[in-house]
């Protein structure tokens, strides 16, 4: 069917064309408590075409794009093509040229998902629950994904990588009550320790959850973010370095000069990885083609290298540039207990916690902390809202030395904001 859609994009006379086929081989399987409730195998195909055109002579670029229906006739793919074609001469973008032919240095690697989803089953099955707090159930999804890209330039790239997540429900009872924490992870195969960990924190955290005492008006307090929460927070900063933010003025970023000029604390390194172990984006070309690499994008708040995706790189005049996939920010200066001195709210769960990477807003409604009140007591709290700017927070941020990794983003494992507003 690809090869068929690639002649009938060649002989159509469209401008340029993008073509991307994705071939999933999955196993799933979904338990209550700990008894397997249903499980089947799926192979799914998804075939995805974007064609571009240009009415005025290579000054604007328009695109359109449409996932092609498997078992569809020559006549419909023509149709679909004309259509496609049409729509994207209403499209105004400044031009660019897609990326151009690579050699093809893709993995195509044996994924075992047997021994995937078996990782993941013993290790949710070694859990160490208790009377009050144990696993309700779990959903596991083990994915084998084999993608080919091709594009009107020569560019005929394919790769093979494995892509698995398990959805946990955790329950905690306390006094006739009880309380469901959801928690998801995704990773390339089983990273069992991490899930362990994680999942029985979550268990911590519900029981703590039920002793909670309403959240004191803190007014200004420092706030130490120990959840994956914080990624919020470090993707403030790779967002703004990304060409899209700069093209559209979202972002005052420039190579070579600090991202402010009063950095008191600890300062941001970003690195871009082309490899992570565990990462379910271990991918040697981005989604359009282009081979990604290992590359510095800031060292030590000062930005170095610009990466994103082809339109708003070509637009920023940048080149050599792809679509980060693993990001790793580096740790900071202080130990755990260095960030843990004094008086703090320890913030671990939210209803919803975001950092706008353009504004620099931080907003997050609390559903458990624990308060440290610098005299060795520590209370579980829950209720209220943390908010401030980011631009502020930065100038005194201070990270831990050690990290820790969720899916493709590895980041200090605690980090400190300072004066932010809590409202009860």
């Amino acid at each position: 069917m690809t090869e068929k859609l690639i002649a009938l994009l060649k002989a159509s006379g469209v401008h340029a064309w993008e073509v991307t086929d994705v071939v999933t081989d999955a196993w799933e399987f979904y338990f209550i408590r700990h008894k397997l409730d249903q499980n089947r195998a799926v192979s799914v195909r998804h075939v995805f075409v974007n064609v571009f055109e240009t009415t005025d002579g290579c000054k604007t670029l328009g695109s359109a794009s449409a996932e092609v229906p498997l078992g569809a006739t020559e006549d419909e793919m023509k149709k679909l093509i004309s259509d496609l074609s049409y729509r994207a001469t209403l499209v105004k973008n400044a031009y660019y040229p897609l990326n151009p032919a690579v050699a093809d240095e893709g993995e195509n690697v044996k994924i075992d998902v047997p021994a995937i989803a078996k990782a993941y089953i013993g290790a949710l099955r070694s859990l160490p629950e208790t009377a009050t707090e144990d696993i309700n159930s779990y959903e596991i999804f083990v994915r084998a994904k084999s993608r080919r890209f091709i594009n009107s330039n020569g560019v005929d790239v394919r790769e093979t990588y494995p892509s698995s997540m398990a959805e946990v429900i955790v329950n905690a009872r306390r006094d006739g009550h009880e309380i469901e924490l959801y928690r998801s992870f995704t990773s390339g195969e089983c990273d069992e320790a991490v899930l362990k960990e994680d999942l029985v924190a979550a268990m911590r955290q519900g029981r703590d959850r039920l002793a909670a005492e309403k959240t004191p008006a803190l007014g200004k307090v420092a706030v130490v973010f120990s959840s994956d929460d914080a990624c919020e927070i470090y993707d403030y900063f790779s967002t703004r370095l990304d060409p899209a933010m700069l093209f559209r003025h979202f972002s005052d970023y420039k190579i070579g000069e600090p991202i402010s000029d009063a950095l008191a604390g600890d300062k941001v390194t970003v690195r871009t990885v082309k490899t992570l172990p565990g990462s379910s984006e271990n991918f040697s070309y981005d989604r359009e083609g282009a081979p990604i690499r290992d590359e510095t994008l800031m060292e030590n708040g000062v930005p170095r290298f610009f990466t994103g995706g082809r339109m708003f790189s070509c637009l920023m005049g940048l080149e050599n540039t792809f679509i980060p996939t693993n990001v790793v920010f580096g740790g900071g200066t202080k130990t755990e207990e260095e960030i843990r001195r004094g008086a703090y709210l320890e913030a671990v769960e939210f209803s919803d916690f975001q950092v706008d990477p353009v504004t620099g807003d931080v907003f997050g409604e609390l559903r458990l902390g624990y308060y440290h009140d610098g005299q060795g007591h520590v209370t579980p709290v829950s209720g209220g809202s943390v908010s401030g700017d980011m631009g502020e927070f930065l100038k005194t941020m201070t990270m831990s030395k050690e990290t820790k990794r969720n899916d493709n983003i590895v980041y200090p494992k605690l980090t400190r904001l300072e004066d932010v507003t809590f409202a009860g």
